[in-house]
């Protein structure tokens, strides 16, 4: 009696939290919808604001020996990898470590389903930013059928026990969820066919799933209500306009890391030298055509 009673009770918040987030989805919709999109000079100029404020950070991780995981989720063409992009740019590859797994191989397959994730993980000095991530298994896997329902209930019964562990070790884990109207996604999977730049985006698993909206709907939520903990929040970042998800993104993940702008320990100037000394060989190099 005591077990039925706390399934419906859990049943009950569930049902409210969900209902409570389609409002705020829908209140969002709304928002979005009147906003026009932001002008490039704008977004470029506030970009570049936040690029610094960004390799301030980077300096202060390294210097603190901070350990920091950021996760994107979201459907296809939510935004997720200009998001990134726009992350990564301006700092260095070594300590901003962007991570992107291929389908899991057969030998991974045998794992623990964590443990190829796990060895992505952060160094004092670093922060690993997962291209999609563990919740694979509560998204795609789940929706198209590469795990079993008992498999799913597992991971989202477990994942905050598991994201708990991780904050408890040190890290600082930050999870965004891209969430795009189905408006929108159709358009930018579209402008994918006939772009010779972007047609490697459009993965014959795109095109399965691309039907599947509501599935995925009921996925993310069901995610949502039992992985959006204290320790470990998800964030949502409306993404209808590129150009103002990431800004919106890259500020609030600065807003998240507590960080200060490190005084140099002098001033750097380029030091003099002097050229002329040697007289460069007469090679025959293979020059490249100059053709603009």
């Amino acid at each position: 009696m005591v077990e039925l009673a706390i399934q419906r009770l859990r049943s009950s918040l569930d049902s409210c939290y969900l209902a409570n987030m389609s409002k705020k989805h829908g209140e969002a919709d709304a928002q979005a919808g009147a906003r026009q999109k932001l002008d490039r000079k704008s977004y470029e100029k506030e970009l570049e604001r936040l690029h610094v404020e960004l390799v301030k950070l980077q300096l202060w991780v390294v210097h603190k020996g901070l350990k920091v995981v950021v996760v994107f989720e979201g459907r296809d063409g939510a935004g997720k990898g200009g998001t990134i992009k726009a992350l990564t740019e301006r700092v260095s590859p070594r300590v901003f470590r962007v991570v992107a797994l291929p389908a899991p191989t057969e030998r991974e397959k045998t794992q623990m389903y964590m443990q190829r994730y796990v060895s992505h993980f952060p160094a004092a000095g670093e922060v690993a930013i997962f291209d999609r991530s563990w919740y694979n298994r509560a998204g795609v896997e789940r929706v198209m059928g590469f795990c079993s329902d008992e498999e799913a209930s597992w991971f989202l019964k477990t994942a905050p026990q598991f994201e708990f562990s991780m904050t408890r070790a040190g890290i600082i884990l930050l999870k965004y969820w891209l969430e795009v109207s189905p408006e929108e996604q159709e358009r930018r999977l579209s402008s994918r066919i006939d772009d010779g730049r972007k047609i490697w985006k459009l993965s014959p698993m795109d095109l399965k799933s691309y039907n599947r909206w509501d599935e995925y709907t009921r996925a993310r939520d069901e995610m949502f209500a039992a992985t959006d903990t204290e320790w470990a929040p998800w964030y949502v970042a409306r993404s209808e306009d590129k150009k103002r998800v990431r800004l919106n993104v890259l500020s609030h993940l600065l807003e998240q890391i507590p960080y200060k702008e490190l005084e140099p320990e002098e001033k750097v100037e380029l030091p003099s030298r002097k050229i002329g000394r040697y007289t460069p060989a007469p090679h025959p190099f293979k020059y490249v055509p100059e053709k603009f």
